[in-house]
């Protein structure tokens, strides 16, 4: 086995800095909610941060580009070719992250006219990056023009096939004609490989046409077992919702008994947006009628009935990867029961401070019958609000001994221990993470380095699951490790220094092991936005992992893992068409069409102006697997039954099991619906379905129950019904 050598892209450094000081430079004081209605403030507050984006906003404001443009027109005939090809290099930089990526092309052309003048002058990591991201501009331009304006169900799935070979081949054949280039003076320059390959792909000639000491073979591409095909239907759905990153949620935000859709983008002037479920497999936007107009931004979302009225509220978090420019405000929606929402984020005491963010859970941590939320915050003390009931909150943090003070990446709550209390795990980017054990009294102790649950070290998206149905809940903790290099490597089966996730078995005993190895789980990935479900309907978790980072060349298939019975995870992502290259945000396993499976929604698009993309809406072909789905109705305790476990004994080809769900959204990226859609194989009926509410601490059983449909229990009602619609 090979092993390839650490090497940080100095182009993103040089862009990261250049761009970071433009936008500390242009700083301005903190503007203050105006005064008056709550939600008239918050969009005054949200369209202030929206103006001083082009200013502060290293990542969507033109700041830097004005600036480097100026620099380099101002360069006199005589200039140095050295100081003329870093100020090309630089304003291409700006060019490529607005969106202007004719204008960077001609740039970078420039620089690799100049390059052979000043080679002497560059050291050889800039040299060669010149010339791969040459080749990253051309390759975008080609995705431009065939995958985002021409877009098809088959548009950047990895393998690259069928309708995904571009029409307009000049960006394609131009990135190989440069990838080419570098790839002759570093033969080892694994970025340049992956690319090479991917555009070979794009205009048919992937394997044939790749020299054979560059390709990397067709079998490297191929899943682990064979799983059914799914397929891209979001522009059929009405759901190409063309953006940047952003999050997701799937739940019945009208009570009609469809599951609704709203998406978020954290583009500063992005609209939060709703589609309401039509009940015909179509979707409607109806972000005006919902109230929405003028909510901007939000790198991710999550819903909960945060004031027990039996409708779903929607929190939306933002200022995430900013630092102290980040600090915007975060928004608590109130839904009126009919798709219409007001933001009540002052009113209850979600708005004292700002502070950056894109994750937060919601928990009955006190088990008092209303939702708790905690928000995990960056770099910032993170913030324990306790609902006192009356649709305020205060925020506990301190006292509770749970402000982590790291970069908060992913929080999830589960009651791993058994003890009927959530506990409270914290992803920290570059540190250890946290697991704060519930004390019962208010208070949490941190258990992770004594229970070995702290890595991965550079980690993102949680969430706790029992994923081999004993009872007992087990912890996934997704790596973010982001340079192409790890994946090309993967796929070519060379070492490297790339961090793996970590999969937690829990013990039974308030313990847990590390089995991401034996689980098959080792493929290095750059997860950001990642959920579980079970799209087979086998009552075996599976999970979608949305891969990416800032960076254009950062073209790597989102990943599906197909969980084995408990026994292993296959990798079927090219086998069911789901790995698209895009980057992958908010995810969303959910029964969009009540058909009784899974379907598979995903928030495509990157961070920069110029890396939007439409979303992805991946319709289940179905398994012919048995199934439920339950809603929870909480009395004593919150009104969706968040944290309450469901049981389910069926027995199959004579033998019995169990099938274990809690209930919540899943993961710490992307939103599941509350009711709960539980797979059963081919279970032809359920023996006893059990209901545990931690809050009361009793438990409901039923028997005999019939597969195949929705149900609706409530807390203390000893029959289940199928829900009103």
């Amino acid at each position: 086995m090979n092993r390839i050598r650490t090497t940080t892209s100095l182009w993103l450094v040089l862009a990261a800095s250049a761009l970071l000081l433009a936008g500390l430079a242009a700083r301005a004081g903190r503007a203050q909610a105006p005064a008056g209605d709550g939600h008239q403030r918050m969009l005054q507050l949200l369209e202030q941060v929206r103006a001083r984006t082009a200013a502060e906003n290293h990542y969507l404001g033109d700041a830097g580009r004005r600036q480097a443009e100026s620099q380099l027109a101002k360069l006199p005939a005589g200039a140095p070719d050295l100081e003329r090809f870093r100020l090309n290099c630089l304003t291409s930089i700006h060019d490529m992250r607005l969106g202007n990526t004719q204008q960077a092309i001609r740039r970078l052309l420039e620089a690799h006219r100049l390059l052979p003048a000043v080679r002497s002058q560059v050291p050889n990591e800039i040299a060669e990056e010149a010339i791969l991201q040459l080749g990253v501009a051309w390759f975008r331009l080609g995705e431009t023009e065939n995958c985002v304006h021409g877009r098809t169900s088959d548009s950047c799935i990895l393998p690259i096939r069928g309708g995904g070979i571009h029409a307009r081949q000049t960006g394609a054949r131009k990135a190989i004609e440069y990838l080419t280039v570098l790839l002759r003076q570093n033969p080892n320059h694994l970025t340049a490989r992956w690319l090479l390959n991917l555009a070979w792909m794009t205009v048919g000639g992937y394997p044939a046409e790749v020299p054979r000491p560059l390709l990397i073979p067709p079998e490297a591409f191929q899943s682990d077992e064979a799983f059914p095909r799914f397929v891209d239907i979001a522009p059929a759905a009405g759901l190409n919702l063309v953006g940047l990153a952003g999050g997701a949620i799937a739940d019945d935000f009208d009570n009609d008994g469809f599951l609704d859709v709203v998406a978020s983008e954290w583009d500063t002037g992005g609209q939060l947006r709703y589609f309401r479920n039509n009940g015909d497999r179509t979707f409607s936007q109806r972000t005006a009628e919902a109230g929405l107009t003028g909510i901007y931004g939000g790198l991710n979302i999550l819903q909960a009935d945060y004031d027990n009225d039996g409708d779903l509220d929607i929190l939306v978090l933002r200022g995430a990867w900013l630092g102290d420019v980040g600090r915007h405000p975060k928004s608590l929606l109130q839904n009126d029961g009919r798709g219409r929402f007001q933001d009540v984020t002052f009113a209850a005491g979600l708005g004292e401070v700002h502070y950056p963010t894109q994750t937060a859970s919601w928990a009955d941590y006190d088990n008092d019958g209303d939702l708790d939320l905690y928000v995990g915050n960056e770099h910032f003390p993170s913030q324990l609000f306790r609902n006192n009931g009356n649709g305020a909150f205060t925020d506990v943090a301190r006292q509770a001994g749970v402000e982590n003070n790291r970069w908060a990446k992913g929080v999830v709550w589960g009651d791993y221990n058994g003890d009927g209390f959530p506990d409270l795990y914290v992803s920290n980017m570059e540190g250890q993470n946290r697991l704060y054990r519930n004390n019962r009294d208010g208070a949490f102790t941190d258990l992770a380095p004594q229970l070995g649950v702290t890595k991965p070290l550079r980690s993102f998206p949680a969430w706790f699951w029992d994923f081999n149905n004993d009872g007992v809940l087990d912890l996934f903790v997704a790596s973010y490790h982001p340079e192409v290099r790890h994946v090309a490597a993967d796929y070519l089966r060379l070492s490297h220094d790339g961090e793996p996730a970590c999969l937690y078995q829990g013990d039974g005993k308030g313990g847990f092991q590390e089995v991401a190895a034996a689980q098959k789980l080792t493929r290095v990935a750059q997860t950001m936005g990642a959920n579980f479900g079970d799209l087979d309907n086998d009552g075996f978790p599976d999970f979608y992992l949305g891969t990416g980072y800032p960076a254009y060349e950062a073209l790597m298939p989102n990943l599906l893992f197909r969980n084995r019975g408990g026994s292993g995870f296959s990798n079927v992502t090219t086998a069911a068409g789901v790995g698209h290259l895009q980057k992958g945000h908010g995810v969303a396993f959910a029964d969009l069409d009540n058909d009784g499976d899974q379907d598979l929604f995903i928030k495509l698009g990157g961070s920069f102006p110029g890396d939007a993309y439409g979303s992805a809406l991946f319709e289940n072909p179905g398994f012919g697997n048995h199934w439920i789905t339950v809603k929870l109705v909480g009395r004593k305790s919150n009104r969706w039954g968040v944290g309450a476990r469901i049981r389910a004994d069926i027995e199959e080809s004579g033998k019995k099991r169990s099938v274990y769900k809690w209930v919540n959204s899943g993961g710490s990226f992307g939103a599941n619906p509350l009711r709960q859609e539980i797979g059963l194989g081919k279970a032809t009926r359920i023996d006893t379905l059990e209901i545990f509410w931690p809050t009361t601490g009793r438990t409901q059983r039923f028997h005999n129950v019939a597969v195949d449909q929705f149900i609706e229990i409530t807390e203390g009602v000893t029959q289940a019904f199928p829900p009103v619609r």
